[in-house]
């Protein structure tokens, strides 16, 4: 076994549009938080996010937030990279609903809530197929109109 092993990968700035509430469901509240756009932005892959995409996120019954994100990124060279993520997002009940207001010009401080992804990649691009074999972890935050992310791939 090696110790974990990690460089930088991107720092996203995703906007989401108005949620889709679903409502309470036998698996726990839905909403879908649709991607409006954004950007992506490393060294060694930058773009945009493009339509469709969101997520299907769950509020389970223990108040954490399940995420299932889907989205699309057209890079600055014109390849299409499809990430998928699943994550978590916990805060306390009461801070929760802020938290969750993407919107606000006032977000709460990331660092009194936990926001963390895990990506996978698809693509055909010959260019960033090493995508396609590796996994990245996401570092997130909300607010200014969507979600923020600094992103990690494992090495």
């Amino acid at each position: 076994m090696t110790e974990l092993r990690y460089r930088h990968l991107y720092d996203a700035d995703i906007a989401l549009t108005a949620p889709i509430t679903i409502g309470a469901t036998p698996n726990g509240q839905r909403a879908i938080f649709p991607v409006g756009g954004g950007t992506l932005k490393g060294e060694r892959l930058s773009g945009r996010f493009i339509p469709p995409g969101g997520d299907w996120a769950l509020v389970r019954s223990d108040g954490s937030i399940a995420l299932d994100v889907r989205a699309t990124v057209e890079t600055d060279d014109g390849a299409l990279v499809y990430l998928t993520y699943t994550g978590r997002i916990v805060a306390d009940p009461g801070l929760l609903p802020a938290v969750l207001d993407v919107a606000s010009a006032a977000p709460v401080d990331p660092s009194r809530y936990y926001f963390r992804t895990l990506i996978l990649f698809e693509t055909g691009s010959p260019t960033y197929a090493w995508l396609n074999g590796i996994c990245a972890v996401g570092i997130g935050s909300t607010g200014n109109g969507g979600v923020q992310y600094r992103t990690y791939e494992i090495l």
